[in-house]
């Protein structure tokens, strides 16, 4: 047997269409196994006749049961029809969102401001090299990328045509963009090709002129997912890229692109579809399908697809399929597993309302038809945001678009609730939110979520809180000067409160309170039972009910009285700030201000060198406070004359005073001599505040004197005269004569070992 032999035959094994045929004489002998051929007679050539009667039918990617298509030729042709742009149905079934994917700039819904930036740039030829696409999903991001390419690349039906913003769609640059399979388009997918490898073989294509069209466009979607390395590979190309190069990006996450990659693009951020517009453009593809379209399920599909195109029409398409003619909102409703509109209004009424069991028993039954609990929260979050727009800006409620639900119900609701009301449900609803998405039980999570907030609605809001707490203040007396009493007494108003001053009534005001804090903390036992001591004390409560209105009468008829009294010197005017909480101006007074005169109505003192400029403002502030607490006009003025020292000058000078009358003190002098190295340390005595001269009575006690190194105390005569057998005492003097001294009664006191 030949090779050619061999050859002709291997050929007819693979059957091969273009094999020759054997000559009429051929007689084929036995195969490399030693088995004999099967015998003429059989009719093996019909199989191999069958794909050469219709070889232009069946494309390349045919299956193999192709030759029993054969015999239906009216079938055939099916697979051709389902090019894209040939407007016939096929069985390969293509999604609305492939199917009706725009492919100009007039069939993009919701970019107004790219697709004018676009046109302008396109039509004044000031196209930039690179542009980056930015947006959440589904809102035409790699769609624009294509249009741009096509833009750019369409040379019109004739084929003589430059870029345009009106892509003609039907010349060979545009169908084959349209396509996804023109060479001079290039799509890559960042998030599988994220290395600098692929960024390498990039910019080696970069050089090379476009084979056929008239721009080379790189579209990298999901650009963010290159890694740094490829990014920084990038830079130099992307700044100054050929001429008949252009770079488009598209990203969801824009935040993660570098800094200077985005300096050299144009940055276009794509905006959510609004709802409007979605359920205008889901009507048309509806129509478009043949199939009719519910008012109130088109506005559900819009909603639950958050500003995206692409999940909108997923949503229709589903609904489509699971609908008969007619895409009903009840259907829509389950298959997304939301909750009635309405019922969400009745049941977020009966939350504010504190309705605790028609609430719980609405979340129950909306559970039990299948709403999901974090879609029911989320649904409240939904009617709150309303709700508190409606109270800002109540022409929301008169747009066409708004429906009648929302519209009605929304009205009641927004006159009925405040602001701090709403505010605070939302908050505890974003709360509630993420808790019953983490829950085990996500239906128990929201019935807390839900009681949480029934039981917030009896409560006022804090603003409210506040309001009284400051009206309370301004109407009640002094804390220094109120009544403990006054809190517990049968309701007085604060015009009772405020008409009877503290001073008014020292002898009757005391007895009311003292009843009413007796019978305070007895009633507060009633769970245990009464007993015979706390009979009194009830019925003995409410009786001084009578006395602030005697005093609120008797108020207007005698003068008015003074908060405080006013003080009667410097030193008493720190003592009045100090009990008034004004600590810091207290220490300014001790610290920084000379007194120069001091009488009722009048203070003038002088500020020391060293007092801050914060305080220059001092006599205004403290002339306010005075009238302000005694009732009476008060005039605070800055004086030049030196004034006397500060008061913590006096202070000093007396404790210097001190300490020296104690070391003149015989008996220190002993215990210093009897412990060397001993100092005095500090002084306490009964001298007069400010009196460093101060003697004690003839006769009184005398204040210790603390040696610091010896740590003992000793008495002694504070009367300027050091006390001596020739001294003058009183008859009675303050030690017992027979007692032994200190040292000698066997009492070893601090220095014991």
């Amino acid at each position: 047997m030949s090779a050619s032999d061999d050859t002709e035959r291997d050929d007819a094994e693979a059957g091969r269409d273009d094999a020759p045929e054997p000559p009429p004489d051929f007689q084929a002998g036995p195969n490399l196994f030693g088995e004999e051929p099967p015998p003429p007679a059989e009719p093996e050539p019909e199989p191999e006749r069958a794909p050469e009667a219709a070889p232009e039918a069946a494309p390349e990617s045919a299956p193999e049961s192709a030759p029993e298509s054969a015999q239906e030729p009216e079938s055939a042709p099916a697979p051709a029809d389902a090019a894209p742009g040939n407007g016939k149905k096929s069985d390969a079934y293509r999604v609305l969102a492939r199917k009706y994917r725009p492919t100009n700039f007039d069939e993009l819904i919701g970019q107004e401001p790219l697709v004018r930036t676009l046109t302008n740039a396109i039509q004044a030829n000031r196209i930039a090299q690179a542009f980056v696409l930015t947006g959440v999903r589904g809102v035409g991001k790699t769609t624009t990328a294509r249009i741009i390419a096509k833009a750019l690349n369409c040379i019109g039906p004739d084929g003589t045509g430059g870029p345009t913003v009106t892509p003609c769609g039907v010349c060979e640059h545009c169908t084959g963009i349209a396509a996804d399979r023109h060479v001079d388009v290039i799509e890559m997918d960042a998030a599988s090709r994220t290395g600098v490898n692929d960024i390498r073989e990039l910019i080696d294509g970069v050089r090379y002129r476009p084979t056929s069209a008239r721009y080379k466009v790189y579209i990298l979607d999901e650009v963010h997912m290159l890694s740094t390395a490829a990014f920084n590979a990038l830079l130099k190309t992307l700044e100054e890229p050929p001429e008949h190069v252009k770079f488009i990006f598209a990203t969801t996450e824009i935040r993660k692109v570098p800094v200077t990659v985005l300096s050299r693009c144009q940055r276009f951020d794509l905006r959510r579809v609004p709802v409007e517009q979605l359920s205008a453009h889901f009507r048309r593809v509806a129509e478009a399908e043949g199939m009719g379209v519910e008012d109130e399920a088109l506005a559900m599909i819009a909603r639950a697809a958050d500003g995206s195109v692409r999940d909108g029409l997923s949503i229709l398409d589903q609904a489509i399929a699971l609908s008969a003619g007619t895409v009903e909102a009840e259907r829509v409703r389950d298959m997304l597993g939301l909750a009635d509109r309405a019922r969400i209004y009745e049941l977020f009424d009966a939350a504010m309302k504190g309705d605790a069991p028609g609430a719980l028993a609405l979340l129950e039954d909306l559970y039990d038809v299948g709403a999901d609990p974090a879609v029911v929260i989320q649904d409240l979050l939904d009617v709150t945001h309303w709700l508190t727009r409606a109270k800002i800006a109540p022409d929301l409620l008169d747009r066409p678009t708004t429906p009648e639900l929302e519209r009605t119900r929304g009205r009641e609701m927004a006159e009925a609730l405040g602001l701090p009301v709403l505010s605070r449900a939302w908050q505890m609803l974003m709360k509630g939110l993420s808790e019953v998405r983490a829950a085990p039980s996500p239906i128990q999570a929201a019935e807390m979520v839900l009681i949480r907030l029934i039981h917030a609605a009896d409560m006022p809001p804090p603003g409210d809180l506040v309001k009284r707490l400051r009206e309370t203040q301004a109407s009640g007396a002094p804390p220094g000067a109120a009544s403990p009493g006054a809190a517990a007494s049968p309701a007085p108003s604060p015009a009772e409160q405020a008409s009877a001053p503290p001073a008014a009534a020292p002898a009757s005001s005391p007895t009311p309170a003292d009843a009413a804090r007796t019978a305070a903390p007895l009633s507060s036992q009633g769970s245990r039972g009464p007993s015979a001591g706390q009979e009194p004390a009830r019925a003995a409560a409410p009786a001084p009910a009578a006395e602030p209105e005697a005093d609120a009468q008797s108020a207007p008829e005698a003068a008015p009285q003074p908060t405080v009294p006013p003080p009667e010197d410097f030193r008493a005017l720190v003592a009045l700030l100090e009990r008034r909480k004004e600590l810091r101006m207290a220490s300014a007074l001790r610290r920084h201000v000379h007194p120069v005169a001091f009488e009722r109505g009048r203070i003038e003192f002088r500020l020391s060198d060293s007092a801050p400029r914060e305080h220059r403002d001092m006599p205004g502030r403290l002339g306010r406070k005075l009238t302000e607490w005694t009732g009476e006009r008060w005039v605070v003025t800055l004086s030049g004359a030196p004034g006397e020292p500060t008061l913590v000058e006096q202070e000093q000078a007396d404790e210097r005073a001190r300490l020296g009358r104690a070391e003149r003190d015989p008996l220190v002098q002993a215990v210093k001599s009897a412990f060397p190295g001993a100092e005095i340390v500090r002084v306490s005595g009964r001298d007069a505040p400010g009196s460093a001269g101060a003697a004690l009575p003839e006769g009184g006690p005398a204040p210790d004197a603390a040696a610091g190194a010896a740590g003992g105390a000793s008495p002694f005569a504070d009367s300027g005269e050091p006390p001596g057998a020739d001294a003058a005492v009183g008859d009675d003097p303050p030690w017992d004569e027979d007692a032994p001294p200190p040292w000698e009664d066997g009492d070893p006191g601090p220095f014991a070992p």
